[in-house]
């Protein structure tokens, strides 16, 4: 089922000192605000922002997620360590995850699928290089992305697009081009999971969420340095 979805990434930002006054100044900001809204935060942040948002109308995150349950996997964390501490929504896939930390298609599957099984609602990245789209290969490569990502999963996910050219760089696809890459995105994962939110996630911000959003196939919003401003980010979940 579509729905408005804005999610902030903060990445690896916010001590819990910096994380308790952020959410003290966002709240009052957005409490009328009708999308959903998310914050996905870094694992020492999960438990307070969690603390802090409840009664009110956000969401918790994480920035990702173990493939098994337990066991020798220095440095990664499971799912039910991250329900244990508030977490109710997970990033899987995303470019700096596919790029610095040799995160695959495979991997994803097998994380995507572990969320799943645990009740964790997955947010899936998809995106193209530069390199890629300069040489006309962004259907094919999200196609693979979307379909190697997704295999053997019939449950509801939550896609981002985010064009790995326009992450941190302060370039923007126009509307149109995310737009139109979108609606290819909904017509793949349409066949293997039906209808599902898709957030466009390049580089949105407070001056040009309004008209991103604005396009049929947006459903919503990844949003990277701008949810770390709790007036931008506020602007951005009020969007109409």
């Amino acid at each position: 089922m579509r729905r408005r979805i804005i999610a902030g990434n903060w990445k690896m930002n916010m001590t819990k000192a910096e994380a308790k006054a952020f959410m003290l100044e966002l709240l009052p900001l957005i409490k009328d605000a009708k999308c959903d809204t998310v914050l996905c935060v870094p694992f020492t942040d999960i438990h307070r922002v969690y603390k802090l948002a409840l009664d009110s109308n956000v969401k918790v995150g994480a920035q990702n997620v173990a493939w098994a349950d337990k066991g020798a996997f220095t440095g990664e964390i499971s799912a039910e360590m991250l329900l244990e501490v508030g977490a109710e929504y997970v990033i899987i896939g995303h470019s700096e995850r596919r790029a610095y930390f040799g995160e695959t298609d495979e991997s994803v599957n097998m994380r995507l699928k572990q969320a799943l099984k645990t009740g964790l609602k997955p947010i899936v990245c998809v995106g193209e290089t530069l390199e890629q789209r300069e040489a006309g290969k962004t259907e094919e490569v999200l196609s693979q992305q979307i379909k190697k990502g997704l295999e053997g999963v019939t449950e509801e996910v939550i896609i981002a697009y985010e064009p790995v050219w326009a992450i941190g760089t302060g370039k923007t696809a126009t509307p149109e081009m995310a737009n139109e890459t979108i609606g290819f995105i909904r017509k793949v994962a349409k066949e293997l999971v039906g209808e599902v939110s898709i957030l466009y996630g390049g580089s949105m911000n407070a001056a040009n969420a309004q008209t991103l959003l604005d396009m049929p196939e947006i459903d919503g919003g990844l949003i990277g340095g701008a949810s770390l401003k709790p007036n931008d980010f506020a602007t951005i979940v009020n969007c109409h």
